[in-house]
């Protein structure tokens, strides 16, 4: 029963949206890359990027994860568990947005990108770990980001052009 178990969790695994199948990123996929070095944020997607945007990112040196990771977990409205505030409340400081990667072996709900209840602290560092976006980017950004999507978050004093072709994502 056991390996009957673990062969039928295998195929799942392998035809999973989130499964890496071959190169990943490739030319057109999706990819986010985020610059720390900057506080911005880049949307890649059919070979060219799409967004730049401003960001707030971690308060003090590696807070925000450096790295490259995939996003596992997408929500609308998320539930702030540290302080039990509900999805879509004024006070919820992960605004109506949550994208979530595997950031530290973690499970997409540690860190993530999400938007703000405070929209004037977009550019500084001043999260615990998260990136944050205004709500409205944020909104469009979750449309077009896929489950499966690779993040790069990076302090490399590189253009997103550079970083985009270094990671196959252009030509």
């Amino acid at each position: 029963m056991s390996k009957l178990l673990a062969t039928v969790l295998s195929l799942i695994l392998m035809i999973s949206p989130i499964w890496p199948l071959g190169d990943n990123p490739s030319i057109g996929d999706p990819l986010v890359i985020v610059n720390l070095s900057y506080n911005e944020l880049a949307f890649i997607n059919e070979g060219e990027i799409q967004h730049v945007h401003q960001v707030a990112s971690g308060h003090i040196m590696n807070a925000t994860p450096l790295g490259q990771f995939t996003i596992i977990v997408k929500a609308k409205d998320p539930y702030y568990r540290k302080l039990n505030i509900e999805g879509g409340a004024e006070n919820n400081p992960l605004g109506t947005r949550w994208i979530g990667f595997d950031a530290k072996d973690t499970d997409g709900r540690t860190y993530g990108i999400h938007g703000t209840n405070h929209p004037e602290q977009i550019g500084q560092y001043i999260t615990a770990g998260c990136v944050r976006l205004p709500n409205e980017v944020i909104e469009e950004l979750y449309e077009f980001i896929p489950l499966g999507t690779q993040i790069l978050i990076t302090d490399e004093d590189l253009s997103f052009d550079e970083l985009a072709k270094t990671l196959g994502a252009i030509e």
